[in-house]
């Protein structure tokens, strides 16, 4: 599934609500366990309790590397939470009260696993992991332990995973998303004991400058994500679809454009049959390996036919034919170019995936072993076929989308349903067996529907009942209005930057271009619900706003075009301004396009992304009228 999909009649999957015998366990746990998202799949009380102190200390076995690391993020993460400064030691034995031990044991890899742990506490804390991801998830639960308190009560958990993959996935494919909003996404993943996520995106390309169209990434912003992903075990995977939906990377390449039998060419449509396509795609894998590490690669192979039909380019078929033989069809062009994909991607040492809805059994020539399919919407292959056939499979199902502007999934119902990752769109199948896990999907159809703060809000709760349903049980709570107590509780993890704080108070002020370039103009700065602000001429009563210029997805992405003064709508998200600090003032980059303001000579506001054009540094003097109302 790609940014430009309304699908707008599928209904979600109704999966069967649990029954309350089954239930009965999970609110007997849940009544003595201390509180955590996602909630520990055991708990045995015990008496007693854990205080944390100014002279708690983090110890780790002298040699445990894996476990020195782990330490130092959450001394790290610690701090961040106002816990000051806690040192890390190496000790022999087991320490002393007040303490919070941490160890690496490859040997309990037969309970724990990869990703689970045993947390015990007594007048101290131990965190024992097989591995160093398991380690860190018990530091990720004491973190919500610690939450809004010192003391945590005695007891014992051994947690382990439910599913491998516990994700999210993103589409900052048309529409920038501001790499600050995707380190908090990062750090709430980890908290949550997340492991996934999928970024489908552009990095500004040094091979091919003729696709740098705006919404990409530099490659040093991509390269500090990925330390970040690091440092909190999330895996990070690159996805540039194809070879449906490739516009973003070749709408000024005709020569690689899908043609049609009227001569027609698709700048959304790669053509697969060409080798020069092949060899560009590629070349975009191999640029993207020099920042992303992530042993995976998503290819996306997604409605690479969406609003027409194979009918319209005869030389498919004939491709396929002169390949796979006579009783080819054209759909096994599309995968010959999946599977060449794959190929070119294991080579590298990667595992392919891609999204389901091109596997419709209109092909002869199978996707290559081992590929996992991202299942998002109901097509007549359905899962428990792929399941038997033996590919990987995780749920992504369309019930689990949050569009801006358009479909969000209905958390609350699916946690009354007792939804889990066996529940597919179309299908619910009876057994664990190869489902890798489930995520949620951010995509930006409508591209100013919502702002990036508002999309932050409206993923709350999605994103920790996904964490929940893929850690362990699916309903910890009775009801949906206590699993959101218990989510609201703990809040965001810490480190996170709240970047709803606009840091003027609302009012009128003289805006001036730092260098004094052109005289003062009077604006008047409102802060919006959602944390941004708007500028309003107070002589006009009119609001800035970035309009002009080249749409996609509904929005000005262009490069150069003008801000302009227009009726003000407090529903209007292009009227929407981030004040981004910056030496000697601050820069006004739009909520939704992401590009700053910069001033002509000849006193004009026209948007550009940051690497292109530097923008314009403002500095802001509250009018008199405005002077007076800050002393009142």
């Amino acid at each position: 599934m790609t940014a430009l999909l309304l699908v707008t009649g599928i209904a979600p999957a109704a999966p069967a609500a649990p029954s309350t015998a089954a239930a009965a366990p999970e609110a007997a746990t849940q009544a003595t366990a201390p509180r955590t998202v996602p909630a520990l799949t055991n708990w045995t009380a015990q008496s007693g309790e854990f205080t944390f102190t100014g002279a708690t200390r983090l110890v780790v076995p002298p040699g445990d590397a894996a476990a020195r690391r782990t330490a130092d993020t959450l001394a790290e993460d610690l701090g961040a939470a106002g816990r000051g400064t806690v040192p890390v030691a190496a000790v022999r034995g087991s320490g002393r009260p007040g303490d919070i031990l941490i160890a690496t044991d490859p040997g309990r890899g037969a309970t724990l696993g990869a990703e689970g742990y045993e947390l015990g506490v007594t007048d101290r804390v131990r965190i024992t992991g097989a591995t160093a991801a398991g380690a860190f998830y018990g530091t990720r639960t004491l973190l919500q332990l610690l939450a809004n308190a010192d003391r945590v009560p005695a007891g014992r958990t051994v947690d382990v995973p439910a599913y491998k993959e516990r994700g999210v996935g993103v589409c900052a494919c048309y529409i920038h998303i501001t790499p600050d909003w995707l380190e908090n996404l990062v750090r709430d993943m980890a908290y949550l004991k997340l492991n996934q996520l999928l970024l489908e995106l552009k990095v500004k390309s040094d091979s091919h400058p003729e696709a740098n169209a705006w919404g990409y990434y530099t490659k040093d912003e991509i390269r500090r994500l990925v330390a970040i992903g690091d440092r909190y075990h999330i895996t990070i995977v690159p996805e540039i679809n194809s070879p449906g939906h490739m516009d973003p990377w070749i709408e000024r390449r005709p020569d690689l454009q899908l043609t049609d039998s009227d001569g027609a060419a698709q700048p959304s449509r790669l053509d697969v049959t060409s080798p020069a396509a092949f060899s560009y795609y590629t070349s975009l894998m191999d640029e993207y390996a020099e920042v992303f590490t992530a042993p995976v690669w998503h290819m996306g192979a997604d409605e690479y036919m969406l609003g027409s039909d194979f009918a319209k380019y005869p030389h498919i078929l004939e491709y396929a034919r002169r390949q796979y033989g006579p009783t080819a069809t054209p759909q096994d062009a599309f995968i010959d170019f999946v599977n060449r994909v794959q190929s070119y991607a294991a080579d590298r040492g990667k595992r392919l995936r891609i999204w389901n809805d091109g596997l419709t059994g209109d092909h002869t020539v199978p996707v290559a072993a081992g590929t996992t399919v991202e299942h998002w919407l109901n097509v007549r292959t359905k899962p428990s076929e792929l399941l038997a056939q033996g590919y990987p499979l995780m749920n992504a199902s369309y019930s689990l989308y949050l569009i801006r502007g358009g479909f969000h999934m209905n958390t609350a119902s699916l946690y009354e349903q007792g939804w889990d990752p066996r529940s597919f769109e179309g299908e619910k199948v009876a057994s664990t067996a190869g489902i890798t896990g489930a995520k949620i999907s951010l995509w930006p159809d409508n591209g100013r529907g919502e702002t990036e703060n508002e999309v932050a809000a409206g993923m709350f709760l999605p994103l920790r009942y996904i964490a929940q349903t893929t850690w362990g049980v699916p309903r910890p709570d009775p009801g949906y209005a206590e699993f959101t107590a218990r989510a609201n509780a703990l809040g965001h993890a810490p480190g996170h930057t709240d970047l709803t704080r606009p840091p003027l108070p609302d009012g009128t002020y003289a805006l001036r271009d730092a260098a004094g370039q052109l005289p003062a103009t009077a604006r008047r700065i409102t802060r919006t619900a959602d944390g941004y602000v708007t500028l309003t001429d107070p002589a006009t009563g009119r609001c800035a706003e970035t309009r002009s210029g080249k749409l996609t997805l509904n929005t000005p992405l262009e490069p150069g075009s003008q801000v302009t003064q227009e009726v003000c709508s407090a529903a209007n998200t292009l009227q929407r301004w981030q004040l981004v600090p910056a030496q000697g003032g601050f820069h006004l980059t739009n909520a939704i396009t992401r590009m700053s303001v910069v001033l002509t000579a000849d006193g004009r506001w026209v948007q550009y992304p940051p690497d292109q054009r530097p923008p314009t540094v403002w500095t802001a003097t509250a009018t008199t009228a405005q002077q007076k109302g800050n002393r009142s």
